[in-house]
């Protein structure tokens, strides 16, 4: 006997994200999130955000809190949700009791400390730790006589023939024997005659079978349960999902991302500068592929997807190439788009902006890899500059002076645009004999903090005669 998946013929494509908020949610979590809404988006189907929160001790409102923010953030917008399977809990006892019924569920007895023992003797014989089916009621079987006090988990009475199989849109077809799987733990403790908290594996299936779920694309990490819950389906007499199982992301070291490795959470990479739109296509990459293409909008993406080069090895994260991606995004974006960006980053650093904030971004942003190093080329417009002892001493030399004093001069009466600014300089350059290195490099130092910048005409006028003339006559 074997279980096989299949995909209803005319069925719209409904997906779903439904991450644990036991913790805070990073990239390699978000991934999981971003394929699924990708894919219901291509195909017109829809994406549905669920909560598993069933883990009471572990999970939090912050961490939920952050999920929901992560993806706003990212834009990935859902069409039903989020449920929270703590607000599920009468439904799952409600199937359980049936499934009871029906005899594929039955009340097991057999304690922690039992259960470890049990698992000790098998350790040292060699074989895997598993439980042995004491609880399991069959023809004939006499069960041991129900100890005083002790409330009785249910176990799923897993199949003990044939196989589960599955043709996964990842890994391809994965098949694993019945007689592998031990009888599952579906519901904790409880008084007999009453139905404890469901547990994970069958919580999932429920949800998927109530919300209608076509295909399931998730960590590869779930790989084992999926057996387990194909089986549950099949005892509540319908077909599974589709499955896509995708490699873990690592980190820069090789070893899964998470937090405990240094992974951070979804929400700083908005801190620290990047764009949403490039996180979502180096995401993208970062498991799947269109050809040679490695910087694309969401809407190629979109138009792009499918679960069909989705890729079966382990990817890694390098912020470096996210930190590319993001430059490259950041490039292309409109300015006016871009300036609300740095605006924000500005606030930070309690500094209001201006109408030259647009085109200062326009001017500084091929310079730049995110809006936190943008902004800080924009607060020397706004904020005062620290230049630094040894840059002065380079470039701000006894030689130069006399030539600063001059522009100085002529910039207090020139026409203030960028055509009278480049005039004065040509003059300055004239009447001292300098080369455009000489005088612009003290001067870059003087009014922006640096030596290096964009051309000296366009910052200067973005700058303002005042401040210029300020800090010219600073030194």
């Amino acid at each position: 006997m074997t279980s096989e998946t299949r995909t209803p013929s005319g069925t719209k494509t409904r997906t779903r994200f439904a991450p644990s908020p036991t913790g805070f949610i990073h990239l390699g979590n978000i991934r999981s999130a971003l394929y699924p809404w990708a894919f219901a988006r291509a195909t017109g189907g829809d994406f549905i955000l669920r909560i598993e929160d069933t883990d009471e001790d572990r999970s939090t409102q912050a961490a939920v809190d952050v999920i929901l923010e992560s993806m706003a953030w990212l834009g990935l917008d859902y069409d039903e949700g989020p449920f929270y399977q703590m607000q599920r809990i009468e439904r799952y006892k409600t199937v359980l009791a049936d499934l009871l019924a029906a005899g594929h569920v039955y009340p097991c007895y057999m304690g922690m400390a039992e259960l470890d023992a049990l698992r000790e003797r098998q350790s040292v014989a060699k074989e895997k730790p598993r439980y042995d089916g004491t609880w399991r009621p069959e023809p004939g079987k006499l069960l041991p006589a129900v100890p005083e006090g002790v409330h009785p988990v249910l176990r799923f009475k897993n199949p003990q023939v044939g196989s589960v199989v599955w043709d996964d849109k990842v890994k391809g077809r994965i098949e694993i024997r019945n007689d592998e799987l031990d009888d599952l733990v579906i519901a904790r403790p409880a008084p007999l005659g009453q139905v404890g908290t469901p547990t994970y594996n069958f919580c999932v299936v429920v949800d998927d079978i109530d919300m209608g779920i076509t295909h399931v694309i998730r960590g590869d990490d779930h790989v084992n349960n999926t057996p387990r819950q194909i089986n549950i389906f099949k005892a509540l007499g319908l077909e599974p999902p589709v499955y896509a199982h995708l490699p873990t992301v690592l980190n820069a070291q090789g070893e899964k991302m998470s937090k405990r490795n240094g992974a951070k959470p979804v929400t700083q990479f908005a801190l620290e500068g990047y764009l949403p739109e490039a996180v979502v296509n180096y995401l993208a990459r970062l498991g799947w592929s269109h050809g040679d293409d490695e910087i694309f909008s969401r809407v190629q993406f979109l138009q792009w997807f499918n679960l069909d080069h989705l890729g079966k090895s382990a990817a890694q994260f390098d912020e470096a190439k996210l930190r590319w991606v993001n430059a490259q995004h950041l490039k292309a974006m409109a300015d006016d788009a871009l300036a609300s960006l740095v605006a924000a980053q500005l606030a930070r650093l309690g500094i209001p902006p201006d109408d030259r904030l647009p085109p200062i971004c326009a001017l500084f942003k091929d310079r730049c890899d995110t809006t936190v190093a943008l902004a800080a080329w924009a607060a020397a417009f706004y904020a005062d500059v620290t230049v630094k002892p040894q840059d002065l001493s380079q470039h701000v030399t006894a030689d130069i002076k006399p030539a600063l004093a001059l522009l100085a001069e002529k910039l207090g009466v020139c026409q203030w645009d960028k055509a009278g600014v480049a005039t004065v300089i040509k003059e300055v350059l004239a009447a001292t004999g300098l080369k455009m290195r000489q005088l612009a490099m003290p001067v870059r130092v003087l009014v922006m903090g640096t030596a290096q910048t964009p051309s000296l005409d366009a910052v200067l006028e973005l700058m303002g005669r005042e401040k210029v003339l300020q800090r010219l006559r600073a030194a």
